[in-house]
């Protein structure tokens, strides 16, 4: 069965996840270096993993299965996901894909040289109303197509 992965600690969807997570019965683990609150549910499992880099990440990997979904802003996390034939959405609604990755990965790479050199400043832009309602509508249909092929 489909079990949901939240690298949790600058997540801006914990609650959406869990809403959606219970009404399908699907197991959802929030993976942090501390700081957040449990969750209590039989079918939420807060981890803490050691604080460093990586560390959360490294979880997620290590237990994460193919037809899984992890939900993350972290894209090198996402193509670690992927290749082990999970799913992958970041919170703003945006899913992550064999075709998208390789791109997604390369922006990326990218903008942190830019802003390395000092050519490129700021971050990415405010998270929005839209943007919950976009990743709500993500992950359910996300979840749809996993149930769809276990039937």
């Amino acid at each position: 069965m489909t079990q949901i992965y939240v690298d949790a600690d600058a997540c801006p969807v914990k609650d959406e996840v869990l809403r959606v997570a219970q009404r399908h019965g699907l197991m959802t683990h929030l993976v942090s270096d501390g700081g957040i609150r449990p969750r209590p549910g039989p079918l939420v499992r807060l981890v803490v993993v050691r604080p460093g880099p990586d560390a959360a990440d490294d979880w997620i990997v290590d237990n994460i299965q193919a037809g899984d979904i992890v939900i993350t802003n972290d894209i090198p996390l996402a193509d670690r996901c992927l290749k082990l034939g999970a799913g992958a959405i970041q919170p703003d609604g945006r899913v992550f894909s064999d075709a998208s990755i390789g791109t997604a990965l390369a922006t990326r790479n990218l903008m942190a040289d830019l802003r390395e050199r000092g050519e490129v400043g700021g971050g990415p832009a405010p998270f929005a109303k839209s943007d919950r309602s976009r990743f709500l509508q993500a992950l359910e249909n996300a979840i749809q197509a996993r149930l769809r092929a276990l039937q």
